[in-house]
């Protein structure tokens, strides 16, 4: 199996503001009029996006919100754990990886306005997933969460937000 380096230099991969490494494979060349979108989104944008995304151990994609949906595909490596809050407070926790008789699965849906993050299980060298967004994403709809703000919002999950946000 390749190596976290091996990886990034032969996917080409970034760091990423929320944590990891990231390349977008794909933006659709259509691209949806702002009039025709829901409120929440202030332009027009692609029909959908795709990205990979290399956590390695150790590292965790902090929790963050998007105005679509986000789709999470398991690819290499060991599981990851996906973490979301929903707008109500409630948090489910998901493990994307290749056991599914271990109950893991092979992607998820995290739904539009959603609090999410993720980390690679306990030992585990790195996942590597990849994410499709439709509308495409725009970080103009991206929300970086912020522990003082969630905590006040959802204190029954001090937690999930202290493991997933930067203090």
């Amino acid at each position: 199996m390749p190596t976290v380096d091996q990886l990034v230099k032969q996917l080409e991969l970034q760091p990423h503001p929320e944590g990891g490494f990231f390349r977008e494979t794909y933006r659709d060349k259509g691209v949806i009029p702002h009039q025709a979108l829901p409120k929440q989104f202030n332009g027009s944008r692609s029909y959908s996006t795709a990205i990979y995304f290399l956590l390695p151990q150790g590292k965790f994609s902090a929790l963050h919100r998007i105005h679509a949906d986000e789709v999470w595909h398991f690819y290499l490596g060991g599981p990851l754990t996906v973490v979301q809050i929903s707008p109500s407070g409630d948090v489910e926790k998901i493990v994307l990886g290749s056991d599914i008789e271990k109950g893991q699965q092979l992607q998820h849906v995290v739904p539009a306005g959603y609090w999410f993050g993720a980390y690679p299980n306990p030992g585990t060298d790195y996942s590597l997933v990849g994410c499709t967004v439709a509308p495409g994403f725009d970080f103009a709809d991206f929300e970086m969460g912020s522990r003082s703000e969630l905590l006040k919002q959802f204190p029954q999950v001090k937690e999930v937000i202290e493991q997933l946000t930067h203090p």
